[in-house]
């Protein structure tokens, strides 16, 4: 079986891992990716965290099967016996709530419990005592990680994916992918810039945030789109200790990074959102939404200092915010691997492993994604993912 995958960003590198360690393939793996320096690529200006709090169990599964593998990254992923190095750290998510959202996020924390997450539901004293330098004055509530979450490397994490898959005998072309060749209803090759066309008898749509412009070649209206996000770096004199990934109900995130500390937001309604921006920074927006919030909640971050950000883009899945893993039925040979909405990264392990096995297998057999199935769009069936940060 020759396999061409289209995007060699995490979750098209970890497809490619998977598939050619599972026992089950025979056959070729091809990645074909545009940019071998990731200088773009959302996998490259990740955040790369990890969370089990979201509001569909498919998530929590694929996020607690994530962070295992995470945990197990330098044995798995390790080349020649050097081990991969992914600088998993174990720190937990606090997700906060006025009292406008705080009947969601309980109903949300019951949904997290039932599928086993392991996490806290907190009271405003709660947190104050945990995190005595947050004002909680207008909390009424939050839910904390207890374990199972942090952040890690994602550059570091794709470049093992990378070598891994290397060594286990997949290629990598470095060429633009501008169309399929088709055999009536199926896909039969993989056509490159220069022409050239790469055989496959399956491929797999990978592309991350242009995944809907190799649904295009098809046919399909995929409802993936770039979206720019910001992330901004500072520092502060003094420590915060113990400060975890922050997700206030302002919209702000923050959490330690190195010496320092990151922060964003995704626009708010209606904030301008537009696909595919120029990956330029706003520092409007630090300076008047960021930073003032953040140091309502934080008070000793008015005294930050701003030492640098960057922009990447979010593969946004404008139906329902959801990852889409499974082939269209308008063509059942090409199996799309996208849309998961900024939470990509981390569910690298568990959708590349997915599309390993319905390669290999034909069908799920480590994790049940099946509510994840592309036909969903067919179907008008929506899995709304309220977890979006």
């Amino acid at each position: 079986m020759r396999v061409v995958i289209v995007g060699g960003g995490a979750v098209g590198s970890s497809a490619a891992y998977h598939l050619a360690s599972d026992p089950g393939f025979k056959g070729s793996i091809t990645v074909i990716e545009r940019d071998p320096t990731y200088r773009i690529a959302s996998s490259s200006l990740s955040c790369a965290s990890i969370r089990q709090q979201f509001s569909t169990p498919v998530n929590v599964a694929m996020s607690r099967y994530g962070f295992s593998f995470l945990e197990r990254a330098h044995e798995l992923l390790a080349v020649n016996g050097e081990a991969a190095e992914v600088g998993l750290k174990r720190q937990g998510y606090l997700f906060l709530a006025g009292e406008d959202g705080i009947e969601a996020l309980r109903h949300v924390h019951g949904v997290q419990m039932a599928a086993g997450a392991d996490v806290a539901l907190l009271g405003p004293g709660e947190i104050k005592a945990r995190y005595p330098y947050m004002n909680v004055d207008d909390v009424a509530g939050g839910t904390l990680g207890m374990s199972n979450e942090g952040w890690f490397d994602g550059p570091g994490l794709l470049a093992a994916y990378r070598r891994k898959a290397r060594a286990l005998g997949v290629t990598y072309v470095a060429q633009d992918a501008v169309g399929f060749r088709r055999d009536g209803e199926r896909v039969s090759g993989v056509v490159l810039g220069d022409g050239s066309v790469v055989d496959c008898d399956v491929a797999v749509n990978a592309g991350g945030p242009w995944s809907a412009v190799v649904a295009g070649w098809l046919g399909i209206d995929l409802p993936v789109r770039p979206r720019k996000r910001m992330v901004y770096v500072f520092r502060i004199p003094g420590e915060l200790p113990g400060f975890p990934m922050l997700i206030d109900n302002s919209g702000n995130f923050l959490r330690p990074e190195g010496p320092g500390y990151i922060c964003g937001r995704s626009p708010g309604e209606g904030e301008e959102d537009p696909d595919e921006p120029p990956l330029e920074m706003d520092d409007a927006m630090f300076e008047e939404r960021v930073w003032p919030e953040l140091a309502h909640r934080v008070p000793v971050l008015e005294t930050l200092k701003l030492t640098g950000g960057w922009a990447g883009y979010y593969e946004l899945n404008l139906w329902d915010f959801n990852g889409f893993i499974g082939a269209h039925p308008a063509c059942s040979n090409v199996i799309f691997a996208t849309g998961f909405s900024g939470h990509g990264m981390q569910h690298s392990p568990a959708s590349g492993r997915g599309v390993a096995e319905l390669i290999a297998h034909g069908g799920f057999r480590t994790l049940d994604l099946s509510p994840l199935a592309t036909a969903r769009l067919l179907e008008g069936r929506k899995l709304l993912e309220l977890g979006i940060v």
